[in-house]
């Protein structure tokens, strides 16, 4: 039996934070959801993942990736053929939905079906303005060679 726990002292003592806490909430709901089919998540590079999901017995027609507001979600129907006569059936081909939090500026660059594995590739791109930036030191001397700006008075009639 999993643990529940309780967020709301953490919301009284900090601000901004909300998103982290809903992640955290969300995350321990989805432990109970089957994890059907088994997926492998990879960094590949400083800013570059993969998510490998085996998904045996789909076409890609039976496949859709959507990315919506840092969600990732995979989901898979498979298309019935209703002349088949099973006499045994091994390979599941059960509907699925896999859905994926990313962090702020992930996005996913690719996606493809190759021997069964679906494989979405995802980048992680910091804007120019969130990069770190290096700030000049300006020496004491540099600073006192310019003449200091004097505020003048209005004068009065």
């Amino acid at each position: 039996m999993a643990a529940s726990y309780d967020y709301a002292p953490l919301f009284r003592s900090s601000v901004g934070f909300d998103r982290v806490f809903n992640l955290l909430e969300n995350a321990q709901r989805a432990r109970s959801i089957n994890d059907w089919p088994p997926y492998d998540i990879v960094k590949t590079g400083d800013d570059h993942y993969r998510i490998s999901i085996a998904v045996a017995g789909f076409v890609q027609e039976d496949l859709d990736v959507t990315f919506q507001s840092n969600l990732l979600t995979v989901t898979g129907k498979k298309q019935e053929a209703a002349n088949e006569d099973y006499l045994h059936r091994g390979i599941a081909g059960r509907p699925f939905e896999h859905r994926f939090e990313l962090a702020d500026h992930v996005r996913v660059s690719g996606a493809n079906l190759r021997n069964s594995l679906l494989s979405i590739d995802l980048v992680r791109e910091i804007p120019e303005a969130l990069k770190p930036r290096k700030i000049s030191i300006e020496t004491e001397s540099a600073m006192t060679s310019a003449a200091p700006a004097q505020i003048e008075a209005q004068k009065v009639a």
